[in-house]
Parts: C-alpha cells; structure tokens; sequence
C-alpha cells in the first residue's frame, strides 16, 4: 500500500495585478494556513518521504511554510515546472514515476488539476479542494507505477474545517 497526500497550493495574493500567474505571492491568509496545515499534517503523523510541487511562487511558498512543522529536509523537496496548471493525466504521470522506496508521497499543485484527479483515484467525490487544502488517499498499490484508480480516500481536510 502507498499513500499519497494532495495538496493544493495556500491562498494568492491579487495585490500586484501585473504579476504573472505564475509570479504570484501567497496573501495573508495563506502565510497563516500553510502552516497550520502543516501542523495538522504532522499531528497526525502524516509526515510524506518526499513532497513534489509545482514550481510557481505560491507553490514554492506554501510548501517552505508548509513542511517546517513537518520537519521535512529540504532534499526530500521536488519542484516540477510541469506541474504549474497541470492536468491530472500529468499529475498521475509523475506519481508513477515516484521510486518505490517512497511510502508516502506528497503532491503539491492547482486547482482545477489537483481537485480532478483526487477524484480520479477514488470512489469518493470533492466538489472543490479549496487552497491550502489537503486529500489523503491510501492506493492499493506495491509500486507507484500502478498508480490510478482504487484508492480510499483517507481524509479530506482544510483550512475551514472545523477541527475535530
């Protein structure tokens, strides 16, 4: 069995209007949600063996924030051009070329890419992983090249959600 953790990017500023999409910084909101779902994350011991990302601004920023209560070295952090707006097809692509030895793996992306293919792996349907939200799925998988449908959605959790 492999884990995977989907993780959509902490919420952007619209401040700088010239910006590039790519370009944009975190708001104050998502500087204060990172974190805290890192903390969440690491409560509950769902440290990932490694945690690929998408290589905009606000991606980059979430995950610095984000894998400081997790203790997360940073060689255990992956950022992939290809994953900036990427499509599930692509997401899955990269999943299944993670090496075995990792149990755990942390993606890091966009909306719409990152909602479509949570619903993808499993019978469970997300109408939206809003930002800075997170979906742990369990896949009934030995190696992460047989990675796709199957999977059990573990948990499901966000900024918003009221904590349990």
């Amino acid at each position: 069995m492999k884990q995977l953790i989907l993780i959509r990017h902490a919420k952007s500023s619209w401040d700088d209007l010239a910006a590039r999409d790519f370009d944009r910084d975190l708001s104050g909101r998502g500087l204060r949600d990172a974190p805290e779902m890192g903390r969440r994350l690491a409560e509950r011991g769902l440290v990932p063996d490694a945690l690929v990302i998408s290589a905009s601004r606000r991606t980059r920023a979430t995950a610095a924030l984000l894998v400081e209560p997790l203790g997360l070295p940073d060689e255990a952090i992956e950022a992939r051009n290809e994953l900036y707006l990427a499509s599930p097809d692509t997401m899955l692509k990269l999943i299944r070329h993670t090496p075995d030895h990792i149990g755990r793996l942390a993606m890091l992306a966009h909306n719409p890419g990152i909602t479509e293919l949570a619903n993808r792996l499993s019978e469970s349907r997300i109408d939206n992983i809003p930002t800075c939200g997170v979906a742990i799925f369990e896949l009934p998988v030995d190696s992460w090249r047989d990675a796709g449908r199957g999977g059990r959605l573990l948990d499901f959790d966000y900024p918003k959600r009221q904590q349990r």
